[in-house]
């Protein structure tokens, strides 16, 4: 949830970043499955790649995936240990709610806290956290190291074809800011977000909860091209709050996904799509074929309609309706496109 209230333009900075791009390139070479777009490149990447860094994007997957650290984004000057180990703990974990990592280093109590939420966690996570508490400046080398890798392996080209794409998406949001308001800037970055009254707010449909105040703190919009579907939120205390949204939003939300299943999960309306599946019909011929009045068909038509499911056919003072099959093929994939949203 973005609080408007007091946040004008001026509370927000749209800027692109390469470490967050490196970021959301490093998610798809771990997790290519959710991102089937980039599938074959990153077979290639990391089939050409030599085994330190296999093993490193192996060994560093908590950086991102699933959550993501926050060194990989702008507001944070060069961390001192306490800092990189507090940031590293975090993502060890997958999460903030509950722990408190500032003196990871220091404390018993949170390292005990730390190895047992990183335990529950599958591996690399436990054995990452057991790196960080053993030798944090042995780690930070390493993951420096492993970063300079990714410049030599792919980066370093993938950058110089996304920054551009990247810089145009940050140029239409500012543009937007400017002629139309966080509001309207905020909505147009996701399809799963609400402008709601009561207080003014946009809220992104997201599984965690978190509550940012432009007028108390800005806020940073980072453009991502190999993040899309995923919009991150952070909201870490004491660094600027960042969005990082895809360049291209996925077409399809949580609620536009959830409520096709369920308008397919309906017995009468399951029929009357095996009907007009096949050919396209009135809706006097479906209320006779299904033995129902024609204001129960109309309702399940408007319902169908609604969802863009069904698509609409004039001839003469006759109208036609079908079911549009490619949509109907596509509610997988937007599921699980809305589900990682």
């Amino acid at each position: 949830m973005i609080v408007l209230a007091g946040a004008d333009p001026a509370r927000f900075t749209v800027t692109v970043s390469p470490l967050a791009e490196l970021a959301a390139s490093l998610h798809v070479l771990t997790e290519h499955t959710h991102h089937p777009e980039h599938a074959t490149w990153a077979a290639e990447v990391t089939r050409a790649a030599p085994p330190a860094f296999r093993s490193g994007l192996r060994r560093f997957a908590p950086l991102w995936t699933p959550l993501r650290w926050r060194a990989f984004y702008p507001g944070l000057a060069a961390p001192s240990l306490d800092r990189f180990a507090e940031l590293t703990a975090y993502t060890c974990a997958s999460g903030y709610r509950g722990f408190d990592f500032g003196r990871v280093l220091h404390d018993p109590g949170q390292a005990a806290a730390l190895r047992r939420a990183a335990a529950r966690l599958p591996e690399p996570h436990p054995r990452l956290a057991d790196d960080l508490l053993r030798d944090p400046e042995a780690l930070r080398a390493d993951v420096t190291g492993f970063l300079d890798l990714c410049r030599e392996v792919f980066f370093g080209d993938l950058w110089a074809e996304t920054e551009p794409v990247l810089a145009r998406a940050a140029h239409r949001v500012r543009r937007r800011l400017a002629d139309e308001g966080p509001a309207a800037a905020l909505v147009s970055l996701s399809p799963a977000s609400a402008h709601l009254a009561g207080p003014a707010r946009v809220v992104f449909d997201k599984v965690h909860h978190v509550v940012i105040s432009p007028a108390r703190t800005p806020v940073l919009l980072i453009p991502t091209r190999y993040g899309a579907p995923h919009l991150l939120a952070k909201n870490e205390p004491g660094l600027p709050p960042v969005v990082h949204f895809p360049v291209e939003a996925p077409d399809v939300g949580v609620t536009l996904a959830r409520s096709r299943l369920l308008a397919l999960t309906d017995p009468s309306r399951v029929r009357l799509c095996r009907l007009i599946a096949r050919q396209a019909m009135t809706t006097a011929d479906l209320a006779d074929r299904l033995s129902m009045t024609r204001p129960q068909v109309s309702r399940h038509l408007r319902v169908l309609r609604e969802l863009g499911l069904v698509r609409v056919e004039r001839a003469g003072r006759y109208v036609y309706y079908g079911l549009d099959l490619a949509a109907v093929e596509r509610i997988g994939r937007d599921v699980a496109t809305a589900l990682q949203h």
